[in-house]
């Protein structure tokens, strides 16, 4: 078996010890958001469920068990100790992770592409449930203040969390450069605050502490039988925002989030959730005592009602903080992931802006941004209640960590070429812990689990349209193309009248004259004194290092072929780079002489080639709205030039 380590090579950051402890703050602060988020919900859902037909104190045990084992299977084994070690150069992810399974396959990558392609699907689900759900969560937590539990009506509550939430997307176009210093400093809190009231309550139970034998869990789903797979689907909760762990992995580095997870948000939310047993243990004693049964209606917030009366306002507030915190790291997530399907061709072109001149992974995307919002602000009016909203959260999730970890082992079998048995070995308990909680999750698609089902196919059809679209385009050109070595023979043999200056063409294959140059001749018959035949690439990897950035080849007199290669968290900038390479003596060009030509085809529907022409009108649409070519590639618009033709789709 050959080591992981080939795989990583630079993606294990060195890190200073002086810069450690800032990148541990920072990737608490961003990374640990949404799972850390979770205590406002999990437990509380989970035990509602159980309280349907009553609640005896051994399945406070078994729900409390199956809790603390998820997050040390899923979270601690899974993610922390095996996934962090199966990046792309240091890039973690389910599109990173497909790239990486795309280049171990070779040919046969289909497979990884249609996986990517699906785990992003489901992840714009999550990242619409995870806003909604969290800040309503906390904004909840207003009615368990001291004499507010009828005075603050349900409209009240929707309002409050619509308008923090249309106030979070509406700050997204000025950066989070500013504000997300203090993403760390509140989430160190918010661990410590929350850690802190589980412990004190543990001592009202200590015999609490016994539901860390997994016994109870075990013992809970073999006696509660389709009930107890519910209740796992409501455990599944308390491991919500695991994904993150290796999404955000590039920007801290594998160590930083281990440490932070060691030392600070496992201990916090195993001690939380402890203490959320102990109160709600405490409380069915008094109620037994009191001579009656726990009922569904005694099912209450643990998670606030643990603080005291004086203290709940603030830990309402802080809650309130901590969601924010977890929205803004789904929403920044949402926009890395879209620039990822957009740098991999899985979606149109988007425009991207940089909000913030020091951080390249700061970007923001208007489109995405908006639709987020719009879904977001659905599925608050819709389900109104943070309860009815969780049966639509695992959903997602689940089924995003069953394809993250098939394409681990694609990577684990061809990139890392462990043997086959060694291969499914390592991952088949993983998988089937995965496929596990996904059924225990699709038995609520009716109580709401179909939300992020719909988002998930509306975004896969968005993308399998789009691929499919654009394969019809290129086999046409294709058919016209004419190969480039033989232009540039004939045209050293007879050559049309020239021009002054210099003309990029840009193109999809280095190989091939591009269209435009072929529109070009046929209509203005003219050839320009230098010509320079350019190819953007997009690598499986996330960064190119400069030195690597171009290829050029000189054809002949008239031609020279650049490819340039980007990483698919990169954006293009061909003029910066053309220039770059002009002052490194590598081309002869002046940037202030030179003409872009763009091949700009103009489509048509019909519906007895390609697609059924619903579909072409689809794809013609995302055309239309994709952003300008120049926009992406960072051209000046005064020097493009467009030239195309009519294709059938």
């Amino acid at each position: 078996m050959s080591s992981a380590s080939s795989d990583s090579g630079s993606s294990h950051h060195v890190v200073a010890k002086s810069a450690l402890f800032g990148l541990t703050v920072g990737a608490i602060g961003v990374v640990f958001g949404d799972i850390g988020t979770s205590p406002l919900y999990a437990f509380r859902e989970a035990l509602k469920l159980t309280a349907d037909d009553g609640l005896v104190a051994s399945e406070i045990f078994g729900v409390l068990s199956m809790a603390l084992w998820s997050l040390f299977l899923v979270v601690t084994v899974k993610y922390v100790i095996f996934l962090m070690r199966a990046d792309n150069q240091g890039e973690g992810g389910v599109l990173a992770l497909a790239a990486l399974a795309r280049r171990a396959l070779g040919w046969r990558s289909m497979t990884a592409i249609v996986l990517g392609a699906a785990g992003a699907s489901l992840f714009y689900g999550d990242a619409m449930i995870t806003p909604a759900l969290s800040v309503l969560s906390a904004i909840e937590g207003l009615r368990t203040l001291p004499g507010m539990q009828n005075a603050i009506s349900e409209g009240t509550i929707m309002a409050i969390t619509i308008a923090i939430l249309v106030g979070l997307f509406l700050i997204q176009s000025h950066g989070t450069a500013r504000v997300s210093t203090l993403f760390g400093p509140v989430c160190i809190l918010w661990f410590l605050v929350i850690g802190a009231l589980g412990a004190w309550h543990i001592a009202d139970e200590p015999n609490i502490l016994g539901a860390i034998n997994p016994a109870h869990a075990v013992a809970f789903l073999a006696h509660h039988g389709t009930l107890g797979l519910f209740v796992l689907g409501a455990v599944f909760l308390t491991v919500t925002g695991a994904e993150a762990l290796t999404a955000d992995m590039g920007h801290f580095g594998p160590l930083p989030i281990r440490i932070g997870w060691f030392v600070l948000v496992a201990p916090a939310l195993c001690l939380n959730y402890f203490g959320q047993g102990a109160y709600a243990l405490k409380s069915l004693e008094l109620i037994q005592a009191s001579g009656r049964a726990f009922g569904p209606n005694d099912n209450a917030d643990w998670f606030f009602l643990m603080a005291p009366d004086a203290f709940r306002p603030w830990l309402v507030g802080l809650a309130t903080l901590a969601t924010i915190i977890a929205s803004q790291a789904v929403i920044t997530g949402a926009y890395s992931l879209t620039q990822q399907a957009v740098q991999l061709g899985l979606l149109p072109r988007l425009r991207v802006r940089n909000t913030s001149a020091d951080y390249a992974g700061q970007i923001y995307l208007p489109s995405v941004n908006w639709l987020l919002l719009i879904g977001i602000l659905v599925l608050v009016i819709q389900f109104r209640n943070s309860s009815d909203m969780a049966a639509a959260y695992g959903i997602a999730v689940t089924g995003t960590m069953v394809i993250t970890t098939c394409l681990a082992y694609i990577v684990v079998r061809h990139r890392w070429n462990w043997p086959r048995h060694w291969a499914i070995a390592l991952i088949a308990p993983f998988l089937t812990l995965d496929l596990i909680f996904f059924g225990a999750n699709i038995l609520r698609v009716i109580e709401g689990g179909w939300v992020p089902l719909v988002i998930a196919a509306a975004i896969g059809f968005v993308i399998y349209t789009w691929v499919r679209g654009k394969s019809i385009v290129r086999t046409f050109e294709q058919r016209q193309s004419v190969p480039l070595a033989d232009l540039a023979a004939a045209l050293a043999r007879r050559g049309p009248e020239r021009v002054e200056g210099t003309a990029i063409f840009l193109t999809g294959n280095p190989e091939a004259a591009p269209g435009a140059l072929l529109h070009n001749l046929k209509h203005n018959k003219v050839l320009h004194a230098a010509n320079l035949i350019a190819t953007v690439k997009t690598a499986d990897r996330p960064q190119i290092d400069d030195a690597d950035r171009l290829v050029i080849t000189r054809l002949d007199d008239n031609f020279t072929s650049i490819v340039l290669r980007y990483g698919f968290m990169e954006s293009p900038d061909v003029p910066a780079d053309l220039q770059t390479a002009a002052k490194a003596g590598l081309l002869a060009l002046d940037p202030m002489k030179a003409s872009y030509f763009i091949g700009r085809n103009t489509l048509k529907a019909d519906a007895e080639v390609g697609m059924p022409i619903w579909q072409d009108r689809i794809f013609m649409f995302l055309q239309r709205n994709a952003s300008d070519p120049t926009d992406f590639l960072r051209i000046p618009p005064g020097k493009v030039l467009e030239l195309g033709e009519q294709v059938t789709v």
